[in-house]
């Protein structure tokens, strides 16, 4: 039940290729924005669609695989809990960032096969 508690199921498409990087002590990270879309019809029958965008963070293993086979535009889900961090920049202010730190990533369309689902269990890590 604990895992309940801070647990964040996202499914969007990715905004920018995963950018992958090693820390000083040899551990890779992904970072990469996540788009989910909702759509409505207004009172005018108008169709609205309304897009938010996530900052993810990937670590290792799932930061390998982000860099190898996740690209612009592809349809994921991903599942992992939401942090907020804070940092100052090279002026002195301080920044607020929100993310979601993965546990997990699954391919569900790659770009070239957007109608396709991905079946292969080499897609989800």
């Amino acid at each position: 039940m604990n895992n309940l508690k801070n647990r964040v199921n996202l499914i969007g498409h990715l905004g920018m290729n995963p950018q992958v990087r090693e820390t000083g002590n040899g551990r890779k990270v992904a970072r990469f924005t996540l788009a989910t879309s909702e759509s409505y019809r207004n009172s005018k029958g108008d169709k609205i669609t309304e897009t938010q965008w996530h900052n993810v963070v990937a670590w290792g293993n799932q930061a390998s695989f982000a860099g190898k086979y996740m690209e612009k535009g592809q349809q994921v889900a991903v599942e992992g809990k939401l942090t907020h961090r804070d940092y100052k920049d090279s002026k002195g202010e301080k920044h607020y960032i929100t993310e979601v730190v993965v546990n997990e990533i699954l391919i569900l369309k790659y770009r070239d096969q957007q109608q396709n689902v991905v079946k292969d269990n080499e897609a989800a890590v």
